[in-house]
């Protein structure tokens, strides 16, 4: 489970994308980077960034610990930039960050990075599991500290919740976009990691991943759908996606045989 930290201090802007994250301190004197519920992206971003990290780190990828922030609308009154102030005010209650790593660098392939095979693969599964559209050269939120991959910043995966009636055409898409995928050119075991994948996740530990994400964040969603029948709808799409496993991962490989 979450553990719930309260922010005690608010640090520093990182005005990256439409989520205006931020470093923050917390009362466990630990410092975090916050995506906020009251950014442009708005609550759907945060519960993308619970489910689909917390599945990451049950595949055994090291996507820093996720918390739960409480911010007070107060934190943000001696801030001196309106923008800032706003968005504090606006969010107010449960937030979610990552655990900050101090003077990580951006995976950077013309620095001469590079991912050994079977985390490689296993990424590359992991993001076209959950339909995320941001591990590419372009936007690599994959962040590298002490010389190991951290995988950050899952806010866009899980598109379809933007779109709920239309989530069942998502179940079985293959996923085109994965060709894009920074890491394809190391990803040579996908069926490799595939197998692992399938063997690590289950029905009890995706609903338990769900479980997690607060009623509040759920019924904040436009539509008004009851939180538990949303919650049964990620688990739905999440075990029946991982049944349909097979197309996505045919895909990852045809994907990597274009590059080559």
């Amino acid at each position: 489970m979450l553990r719930t930290v309260y922010a005690t201090r608010y640090v520093l802007p990182l005005r990256e994308g439409g989520s205006l994250p931020a470093i923050v301190e917390a009362d466990d004197l630990g410092l975090y980077v916050v995506k906020f519920r009251g950014a442009g992206q708005g609550i759907l971003a945060l519960i993308a960034e619970l489910i689909a990290g917390e599945i990451g780190r049950a595949l055994g990828l090291r996507v820093p610990e996720l918390v739960f922030i409480d911010i007070d609308p107060a934190l943000g009154r001696n801030e001196p930039d309106p923008e800032i102030r706003q968005l504090l005010r606006a969010s107010g209650s449960l937030n979610i960050a990552l655990d900050y790593l101090p003077g990580s660098t951006m995976f950077d392939p013309a620095a001469r990075d590079a991912a050994a095979s079977p985390e490689a693969s296993l990424l590359v599964w992991f993001d076209a599991f959950v339909l995320n559209v941001d591990r590419t050269p372009r936007n690599a939120n994959l962040l590298v500290w002490h010389r190991k991959l951290y995988p950050i910043d899952h806010g866009a995966a899980l598109f379809f919740h933007h779109n709920w009636p239309a989530r069942e055409s998502k179940i079985e898409s293959p996923f085109m976009e994965i060709e894009h995928h920074i890491l394809m050119p190391w990803a040579n075991e996908i069926q490799e990691a595939a197998r692992a994948a399938r063997s690590c996740l289950t029905p009890p530990l995706l609903a338990n991943i769900v479980r997690q994400v607060p009623d509040s964040w759920l019924t904040s969603i436009p539509g008004g759908i009851d939180p538990a029948e949303r919650r049964a709808g990620y688990v739905d799409f999440l075990v029946r996606r991982l049944a349909a496993a097979p197309i996505f991962e045919e895909e990852a490989i045809r994907a990597r045989t274009r590059l080559l």
